[in-house]
């Protein structure tokens, strides 16, 4: 359903911010069919593709450039008298590692080396993104419900498809923003999902769009998915490797995104980029199962924050994942307006859009979260905090 575009009313919002985004809006049930699913082939094994991790204590893959993990991973190939034309790229952070094209052979080889930690095959991770154009609506319900504050000189790294580099409703460092995409320079959106994303938890203060959960935030957008929602799993460890060395503690990175499988490689990424002070908003997923099945939702750990998807009524949303064992909040994920590609705004739903919330919010207030009232309905009979500011 499309919505009257109005002028919005600059009020003072006293208890929280000068606020120009303002319009009655009604809290009413949307439903909406329209959900972020896993695309088809999501998860597929990419056959020969191999993701390899150094121990901790074999290497500082934080500190050493990736010329120096490239020689490394080199002098390890070398030593198990497999070729170094194997690699096809290397990645710092902790721990840091390379891509390689291996042989069933050359990775029972690897899994022996000692300062080889973990192998894994790199995998296909895929969205079906489902939207729906609108005009905008200026202080939405979901932003109302969550609480909002000025986000300016807070950086929020956005692992996703990318962000609109020019909608005037957002704030992209375009310099440190990187794709990670084979092929691919730009990681300007060509999508939508991670521009929706974007604007959830930075859309400007002004007068005119939406307004974001940290209002006028810096948004990184580290592209991991292409223009169909498609990329791999050593792109994502790839980016969260970026974040580790480049990015700076009280920073926040949103992973709107996730494994069909369990994948500890990826887990320890993030985990390891947490222990840094950079805090982590994970979406919980949209298979209506237990949370602990699928990562990176399942990580846990200081500063990982897993987030299920509520409705404007707080009912918990018939797709979410659950499971208190790796969910810490729920936040709005139905039906919710922001940013969209070319300057548009669009209307999405899934946990994809919870997790945003929770990235202004870390933003805007770092672990001290306050509560405000618990999901209905959850399905593990133990109802998710809702997250608030």
């Amino acid at each position: 359903m499309h919505l009257r575009k109005t002028i919005g009313l600059i009020v003072t919002c006293g208890l929280i911010i000068s606020c120009k985004k303002e319009q009655n809006t009604s809290k009413t049930a949307s439903p909406d069919n329209c959900v972020d699913q896993k695309s088809i082939n999501d998860g597929n094994i990419v056959e020969g593709e191999y993701i390899v991790v150094y121990k901790p204590t074999s290497l500082d893959a934080r500190t050493i450039s990736t010329d120096r993990i490239s020689k490394a991973s080199q002098d390890v190939l070398q030593r198990n008298n497999i070729s170094s034309t194997a690699i096809e790229k290397s990645f710092q952070g902790e721990p840091g590692g390379f891509v390689a094209h291996l042989s069933t052979e050359e990775v029972s080889k690897l899994k022996k080396d000692p300062d080889i930690d973990a192998i894994e095959p790199d995998r296909i991770v895929a969205l079906s993104t489902c939207f729906t154009v609108a005009e905008p609506s200026l202080l939405t319900w979901n932003i109302k419900r969550t609480g909002y504050g000025d986000g300016t000189g807070k950086t929020a790294w956005v692992i996703d498809t990318g962000i609109d580099f020019a909608h005037p409703d957002l704030t992209v460092d375009q310099t440190r923003s990187k794709s990670f995409l084979n092929g691919v320079t730009s990681a300007d959106d060509e999508n939508g999902h991670g521009t929706h994303v974007a604007g959830i938890i930075g859309a400007k203060n002004n007068e005119f769009g939406v307004l974001g959960v940290a209002s006028g935030a810096t948004l990184v957008s580290l592209r991991v998915l292409d223009k169909n929602g498609s990329g791999l799993l050593s792109s994502i460890i790839q980016a969260l490797g970026y974040v580790n060395t480049n990015g700076h503690a009280g920073d926040v990175v949103n992973l709107s995104l996730g494994e069909d499988s369990i994948s500890t490689i990826l887990d320890q990424q993030v985990q390891n980029t947490a222990a840094r002070g950079i805090y982590i908003a994970i979406a919980a997923g949209n298979d209506s199962e237990p949370a602990r099945n699928f990562s990176p939702g399942r990580a846990n750990g200081t500063n990982i924050f897993t987030v299920s998807a509520i409705d404007s009524l707080d009912n918990f949303a018939s797709f979410s994942d659950f499971g208190n064992d790796v969910v810490d909040y729920a936040a709005p994920g139905v039906h919710i307006l922001s940013t969209y590609l070319n300057g548009k705004y669009a209307y999405m739903s899934g946990t994809s859009m919870a997790a945003p919330h929770m990235a202004g919010l870390l933003l805007l207030k770092g672990r001290n979260i306050t509560v405000d009232g618990k999901a209905k309905n959850d399905p593990d009979a133990t109802p998710d905090p809702i997250a608030h500011f």
